[in-house]
């Protein structure tokens, strides 16, 4: 089977052969029918993220299941399923706390042996799903059963980039009806994350990109209003847009220092900032000392949105299936899995929302 595969940072991946392990008694196997292109791969790719190479990249997928180990009870042969990157435990500190989405072994079996063998040897799973492929296989908690009515090149995005969104503006920051937010960054995360302060009934919802065609997409997402962020003062801004207050809440949704103060200096005093864009590890961000206790403003980090994959995604298949969650909004082009270094370099140029893998025989 074919899979995207990288060999070393900072070069460009490669669609070759490998073969999948063995099922084991707990895993299953899935012939992927689509997979969305997702900012965390190219963070991959440019050393952003550490990752075990060589290693299959993609982490955002949906298809169907065509094999089950002997102990999987949760699903069967023919089901249609999303891939989530986090299979969490359920017995660690942080799930039984209801934080699933922080368990420590939530995507760690990827590194206990290569999935997988190349032309060359080992390959390793980055991200746990290894999505952009032919075929995965990966423990049956990191398999979801959807909605049968929910096209599976759209249910895809769920995986991933819908849930990190979403979830950060309705489960991570809580926004409530009525209240204002400013989305910093409007990629496939942010746009998901406009959709989520849409759903959760925010009054204003202000959108912030540096490209124009960002911004545009943003409004067919749910953005009332729109800044141009390389050519307007993204605070001064939203304080005119908010009588001089600032927002309620601020979603920083790209990972850079300049953009998470930008965020945190939208915000209104006693505001809420919730950081959802992955910031490379060896970067800081340094807040004035004195706002953080004089202005009281909430500083949160967010992880997949603190999404509980068996509980939201199912949940965000019906609200695609029943309207109010416009998953097609969100998709730039339909692509072959040869085209995937194009859709990263795209990427990286801040161009586009979400780039979906098709594979023509599902």
């Amino acid at each position: 089977m074919k899979a995207t595969v990288l060999h070393a940072v900072g070069e460009p991946t490669v669609v070759e052969d490998i073969t999948l392990r063995d099922l084991g008694p707990d895993d299953v196997r899935v012939r992927l029918a689509a997979s969305g292109v997702c900012h965390s791969d190219l963070s991959i790719i440019d050393g952003g993220m550490p990752a075990v190479l060589p290693c299959s990249l993609g982490h955002e997928g949906a298809g169907i299941v065509t094999e089950v180990g002997t102990n999987v009870t949760t699903v069967k042969e023919g089901a249609r399923v999303v891939l989530t990157w986090n299979d969490a435990c359920r017995t660690c500190f942080h799930c039984l706390r209801g934080e699933p989405y922080l368990c420590p072994s939530g995507m760690g079996y990827i590194y206990d042996a290569p999935y997988a063998e190349g032309a060359a040897g080992p390959v390793w799973q980055s991200l746990g799903a290894g999505t952009l492929a032919e075929e995965t296989v990966v423990p049956a908690a990191a398999v979801i059963e959807i909605d049968p009515e929910l096209p599976l090149d759209l249910a895809s995005l769920l995986g991933c980039g819908v849930a990190t969104g979403v979830g950060a503006a309705v489960r991570t920051a809580r926004i409530q009806v009525g209240e204002t937010v400013v989305v910093v960054g409007c990629g496939g995360v942010g746009l998901s994350a406009i959709q989520g302060a849409r759903l959760a009934g925010a009054s204003r919802i202000i959108a912030a990109d540096r490209v124009a065609s960002q911004l545009n997409a943003a409004k067919r997402n749910g953005a009332t209003d729109v800044i141009d962020t390389s050519a307007i003062d993204l605070p001064t801004a939203v304080r005119e847009l908010t009588a001089g207050i600032g927002a309620d809440h601020a979603l920083e949704v790209v990972g850079l220092p300049e953009t998470i103060l930008a965020a945190y200096s939208s915000a209104r005093r006693g505001g809420v900032v919730t950081l959802v864009g992955a910031g490379r590890y060896d970067e800081s961000v340094t807040f004035p000392a004195l706002s953080l206790m004089a202005d009281a403003k909430q500083v949160r980090g967010s992880v997949y949105g603190a999404t509980d994959a068996p509980r939201d995604i199912p949940i965000m298949a019906t609200l695609a299936v029943t309207g109010r969650l416009d998953l097609q909004a969100l998709v730039t082009e339909r692509i072959r899995l040869d085209e995937v270094n194009a859709a990263f370099a795209s990427m990286a140029a801040g161009n586009g929302a979400r780039r979906i893998v098709v594979f023509d025989d599902v």
